[in-house]
């Protein structure tokens, strides 16, 4: 859960402008956004409107078609974990924020989830976080699931990290977690399953808590 909040900021906040720069891109966004469109965005998600055209700025800067395809979001992503490996992890993240399967995210995608992350309440955030480790998307999540999400956040993490990680320990988290998460022992996690144990969790909801209104 941590690594999905906490990229997502330090990238908003790698590429947060000086106020004149807000100013002058708040000129320049009121050109290309049609209002009613900024007005409905505003109302569907937790940032204000001034917020939304400096996050529509740093979207467009990036993605100057203004949708983002799969192999374009993995470079982006990958930008942040030199010493890793983020494609795999990238490629979970991706389908993520395409919720409707189109094959690539729009501004509307990527500022919905980013609104979740940061600003959501603890069970939307949840929720969203479940949704990302259901890869097959049938409802809930096996320790299969579990396994290759962990094994891309450790890939992605590299092998720089101190301590350095054993081979084994994405196994070993999962077994330990799945365990706590699995209240029934049917083999898979449901959703208040997963909510459930990760309000039980202090660590997750640290990580919950401290990127709360980071813009």
């Amino acid at each position: 859960m941590g690594a999905v909040v906490g990229t997502l900021t330090m990238q908003t906040k790698q590429r947060q402008p000086s106020r004149d720069k807000v100013d002058d891109d708040l000129e320049m966004t009121m050109v290309c956004h049609r209002p009613e469109g900024l007005d409905q965005l505003e109302a569907q998600t937790n940032f204000s409107k001034r917020e939304l055209q400096v996050l529509y700025r740093g979207f467009k800067n990036e993605c100057p078609s203004g949708v983002v395809n799969e192999e374009t979001f993995k470079q982006i992503y990958s930008q942040f974990f030199p010493h890793g490996d983020a494609s795999t992890y990238a490629h979970y993240l991706f389908n993520a924020f395409d919720s409707a399967h189109t094959g690539s995210i729009k501004f509307e995608d990527f500022v919905t989830a980013l609104s979740i992350l940061l600003r959501g309440s603890t069970r939307e955030k949840l929720q969203w976080t479940f949704n990302l480790y259901d890869i097959n998307r049938d409802g809930y999540i096996n320790k299969e699931e579990m396994t290759d999400i962990v094994r891309a956040i450790y890939d992605m993490m590299g092998k720089y990290t101190y301590p350095v990680l054993k081979t084994d320990a994405p196994k070993q988290h999962v077994d330990t977690f799945f365990q706590k998460m699995d209240k029934n022992r049917d083999g898979v996690v449901t959703l208040d399953e997963f909510i459930l144990s990760c309000q039980e969790d202090e660590n997750i909801m640290r990580s919950l808590q401290l990127f709360e209104n980071v813009i």
